[in-house]
């Protein structure tokens, strides 16, 4: 499927003075345009070496994600972000990637099939253009996007040195809610999790999952714009 480029504000609508200073300057995409406008987009991230329950916490998450009609968004990682993925489309959801890497190239390798069925039936999404090498640096500097990509964001599970952290830090900085898993908070070998909840995340409760979706918009952010 053809990549086209569009700029942030073409795809997500118009943007704040503390978005537009952290914004890539171009995004290229692949797939379906319009999963952007139809319900509000949530981040569901974690780590790449998930333990099982943290694994059945991103199903039970995307399964009521799905259901309250959101678009699951993820970063194609191993993990927390495929189990995301997988299980919005298991449920016949809507799910869209974020790209470490450019759109013709795949990271992790065993994921080629799911980035190709993303961007056959969904869509992927880049900030980096064809031939741009991808470094260590390139997934944190994704994560920024991912949360400007997204309406929400909620860290399943994450270790103390987790990639995941970063895109904690950027949806606090753009303002937009950030949610961690109770099991998280409660993990007493990490210092993150105070850390970001005294800047202004919030608790995310199994218990407390219908309260966590009445908070999201009924629609996406800037579906009125024209692409």
């Amino acid at each position: 499927m053809e990549t086209v480029a569009y700029t942030p504000e073409q795809l997500l609508g118009v943007l704040n003075e503390v978005e537009q200073k952290y914004a890539p300057d171009t995004l290229y995409t692949a797939g379906e345009i319009g999963l952007l406008r139809r319900g509000p987009r949530v981040s569901v991230v974690g780590s790449r070496k998930a333990t099982e329950d943290g694994l059945k916490r991103a199903r039970t998450l995307t399964k009521a994600l799905v259901k309250r009609q959101a678009v699951v968004v993820s970063g194609l990682a191993e993990g927390i972000d495929t189990v995301a993925h997988e299980t919005a489309i298991a449920l016949g959801g809507q799910t869209v990637a974020v790209l470490g890497t450019p759109l013709d190239r795949v990271f992790p390798i065993r994921n080629r099939a799911l980035q190709e069925r993303l961007r056959r039936e969904f869509l992927i999404i880049s900030q980096f253009a064809s031939g741009h090498p991808t470094t260590p640096k390139s997934f944190p500097i994704r994560n920024r996007t991912m949360a400007l990509v997204s309406n929400a964001t909620v860290i399943v599970e994450a270790g103390e040195k987790s990639g995941t952290i970063h895109q904690g830090w950027e949806a606090l900085r753009l303002g937009r809610p950030l949610f961690l898993m109770l099991s998280i908070v409660q993990n007493t070998k990490l210092t993150w999790p105070a850390e970001m909840l005294r800047y202004g995340a919030q608790v995310l409760e199994r218990d407390a999952l219908e309260d966590f979706l009445a908070l999201l918009p009924e629609h996406a952010a800037g579906e009125e714009v024209a692409i």
